[in-house]
């Protein structure tokens, strides 16, 4: 990529670092940000020092105690404005995060709703922190519960939901009585900002709040500030993995969500036009980048494979792909760019590699053009037949619009070869049989089951998490273990007795 010129960069509007409730955008290094339909530069973004992390970290500290020693009730109130605020802004964020991730605008409104069905869980707080209170447990002895916050906690999100995922992260943990710092993604981090903005509109206190931008010097800094009690993290499982020893090693709490190879079982007896729209919208939605995105689907029988192929690769052929933010009077996309030209070449080197082993390219979508956007970073749909567990393309994450399909004998073959990957993120079956689907559901090892629903990403008041090695951590994201992850558990003993003596034996109910 060619170089910029000091004055060309100057051009661009600098996304500035949010401390203590201000800007700040003072750095030695920044990083473009594009927009990926058009393949410019739209922004620049500083990338944070080990000061700017402790700048930020230093605004949480000083501002937890107020906000810890805040009532919960007030915390909720919060909440709330932040809530309609959100709802009122709800397109405007859209289109920021069609701007610089490329998802069309439909989809990136689907991304707020599910980012502000946290937020409204989140206004439950007051109920959500209430312990459990025993009364006699032993003569004249009473116990209970306490949530206590944890102090400073940090969450580092992925570019695929720039909205999404913070929002799934720092609504519970302020509500808790937290204080946060966010470290977005560097390709997209304007919405992070953005909802900066509104929740200091809501009410919360400057500090309460931080967004730092940056590379591994961040994240490292991050994972070694004692000051940080625990760290929330969305991405690549290698990435995942390091976090998660790093973090624990400096004794925080961490949970890190990593990769995903999420497969639909499709069964002889299935509706087959309503699998292949379901395959469609989950393949190729978002361009593939969905840590639940369906890359695989496993067809019981070579007829199933036949008739499912059959059906599906025209449509894929003929998806809509366009930029996400269209011409008013436009009809939209269905599928936008990809994120950066860097990501579309590594998908690309996937399709590629998926030829070279053997695989059968149905749909081959690397040549696609969108038509006066030629410098915008798209790709095709692509759709593999005949893969087999042992290429590429299967046993890695790919993260783009390329799905597989594999053909196995019976039900049994099919979740065996499910239960045997490394990851264990999402599945789904689609089938007419009740029993079969149940002993699926039962038996299968991955943290989110779909029955005849693709992509089974939990309410905000359940908790989303795989298995294997798409989580590192005991607790999920958002619902009752975000709850979990956010606070300590205290318990606390007490009575009030008349006389004073010594028990030199075990406490027990009497």
């Amino acid at each position: 990529m060619a170089q910029r010129s000091v004055s060309e960069a100057s051009m661009h509007p600098v996304i500035p670092h949010i401390v203590g409730g201000h800007c700040r955008d003072a750095s030695d290094r920044h990083a473009d940000v594009y927009d990926p339909a058009t393949g410019t530069v739209t922004k620049r973004v500083p990338l944070a020092s080990v000061e700017d992390v402790r700048a930020a970290v230093d605004a949480a500290a000083a501002a937890f105690p107020a906000w810890a020693a805040t009532t919960p009730l007030n915390r909720a109130r919060v909440m709330f404005k932040f809530k309609a605020l959100l709802e009122r802004h709800a397109d405007e964020l859209a289109a920021i995060i069609t701007s610089e991730h490329g998802k069309v605008l439909s989809d990136a409104r689907g991304e707020v709703t599910r980012g502000l069905e946290v937020v409204e869980f989140a206004c439950g707080i007051p109920h959500l922190l209430k312990g459990e209170h025993s009364m006699n447990v032993g003569r004249d002895v009473d116990s209970w519960t306490e949530y206590a916050p944890l102090g400073v906690v940090a969450g580092i999100t992925p570019f695929n939901f720039p909205a999404m995922v913070p929002l799934w992260m720092f609504p519970v943990a302020l509500a808790c009585g937290n204080t946060f710092v966010l470290k977005p993604s560097e390709r997209d981090p304007w919405a992070s900002v953005f909802m900066a903005d509104l929740l200091k509109q809501a009410g919360l206190p400057d500090g309460v709040f931080n967004v730092i931008h940056g590379d591994k010097v961040a994240v490292d800094a991050l994972l070694d500030e004692p000051r940080v009690q625990a760290i929330s993290f969305v991405g690549s499982t290698p990435i995942a993995e390091y976090i998660y020893a790093r973090g624990s090693a400096n004794g925080k709490r961490v949970q890190a969500l990593g990769g995903a190879k999420n497969h639909m079982v499709i069964l002889p007896d299935a509706d087959l036009d309503g699998a292949v729209s379901a395959l469609l919208g989950a393949g190729y939605g978002s361009a593939g980048e969905r840590c639940m995105a369906i890359s695989v689907a496993v067809c019981v029988g070579d007829t199933t494979a036949d008739a499912l192929v059959e059906k599906l690769a025209p449509k894929v052929a003929a998806l809509k792909i366009g930029p996400g933010c269209l011409d008013p009077g436009a009809s939209e996309a269905e599928m936008g760019p990809l994120v950066t030209a860097a990501h579309r070449d590594k998908v690309k080197g996937y399709v590629d590699a998926g030829v070279a082993e053997g695989a059968t390219l149905v749909v081959d979508g690397r040549g696609h053009v969108v038509d006066g956007h030629a410098d915008g970073f798209f790709l095709g749909g692509c759709l593999f037949d005949q893969v087999t567990p042992e290429m590429t393309i299967y046993r890695e994450e790919i993260f783009g619009p390329v799905l597989c399909v594999l053909r196995v004998p019976d039900f049994d073959s099919a979740l065996q070869l499910v239960n045997a990957h490394e990851y264990g993120n999402g599945t789904a079956i689609f089938t007419s049989d009740g029993g079969a689907a149940r002993e699926f559901a039962h038996r299968v090892q991955a943290g989110m089951v779909g029955v005849n629903v693709p992509i089974p990403v939990p309410m905000a008041f359940h908790s989303f998490g795989g298995w294997k090695r798409s989580i590192f951590g005991p607790l999920h994201v958002h619902g009752p273990d975000g709850v979990r992850f956010y606070t300590r558990l205290k318990t606390v003993t007490a009575r009030w007795p008349d006389t004073h003596h010594a028990e030199f034996t075990m406490p027990t109910m009497k």
